[in-house]
């Protein structure tokens, strides 16, 4: 009789277990964690699949298959990874996102005008032509990520990239000595100039973003490196070695945005670019932190 009433709790367990696991399966847009590819279901005979697979292409070789275009050596998935399918920026959702209005151009952004900010910043290039094949691939990509997401709300706060509200004052030796004990140098080399665009792209040098990009910023570019890195070890530094990490990054040189004097027309601009003037200072030992508001002074 107990064994009888063991095995019926077995099975109930086992259909729980399943019940659970197909019931996971299907919230493909619960969260970028539990995001399910579906592009192996594509139809084969809609004329969309070719382009949204073009699309696919191009995240993964975007410096190779626009090389007249992408100015350094990264490629879409070098902060969006596995093509936008997963936590670390994902694509989830973003084609519901715009148009929005865009304060660091006051403007109205287009996704086609926010691809092309990436193209001009993050890939040091040029824009894509709106019309071109290319641009419409890439939308069509992430808009067929997009089907079905939360279009806003809570559940699109983790679609975005993590950015510090306030930033513990960096210490750019300790910054260094951590590129170095925390495996940095495996995946983004020793001089960072990176080793994969897809794997370990340039933190810095001619093959990286320029300072216009959003990485640009100490307090995101703290946010991104404690939220995804070190691969496998993800949101185990603390803040102040995630800080101290950026800052040690962004003293580096790196290509220079030639329209800073463009951006934020209102004066509403984010207080901590790290601009070659303010990296040649910190490389100097002369920055003086408190410059940037939204640093916190150590004790």
């Amino acid at each position: 009789m107990w064994k009888n009433k063991w095995l019926i709790a077995l099975l109930l367990l086992i259909i729980a277990a399943f019940a659970a696991c197909s019931n996971n399966s299907e919230s493909k847009f619960d969260t970028p964690n539990n995001f399910k590819s579906t592009l192996d279901e594509l139809d084969p005979d809609d004329p969309m699949t070719e382009e949204i697979l073009y699309g696919e292409e191009l995240m993964y070789n975007t410096n190779t298959m626009l090389a007249e275009e992408v100015g350094n050596e990264l490629s879409c998935t070098s902060c969006h990874a596995n093509g936008g399918i997963s936590n670390t920026n994902s694509f989830m959702g973003v084609s519901g996102e715009f148009p929005v209005y865009r304060p660091r151009s006051d403007t109205i952004f287009t996704l086609e005008d926010r691809i092309n900010g990436c193209m001009q910043r993050s890939m040091n290039g040029e824009k894509l032509d709106h019309d071109s094949r290319e641009m419409r691939a890439m939308v069509a990509y992430m808009t067929h990520l997009s089907k079905g997401a939360e279009q806003n709300g809570d559940a699109m706060e983790t679609l975005q990239t993590p950015s510090f509200d306030t930033v513990p004052e960096p210490d750019v030796t300790s910054g260094e000595e951590l590129y170095e004990t925390k495996g940095c140098i495996t995946c983004h080399a020793a001089d960072g100039a990176g080793r994969s665009p897809n794997s370990g792209p340039a933190l810095w040098g001619d093959g990286s973003f320029n300072d216009g990009a959003g990485m640009g910023r100490l307090s995101k570019a703290a946010g991104y490196i404690q939220t995804n890195m070190p691969k496998g070890e993800e949101n185990t530094l603390t803040k102040q070695e995630a800080a101290d990490l950026a800052a040690y990054i962004l003293s580096h040189e790196r290509p220079v945005w030639d329209d800073h004097e463009n951006d934020w027309p209102n004066g509403d601009g984010p207080p901590d670019i790290i601009t070659q003037d303010r990296r040649e200072q910190i490389r100097a030992g002369t920055f003086d932190w408190s410059e940037i508001e939204n640093v916190v002074p150590k004790n």
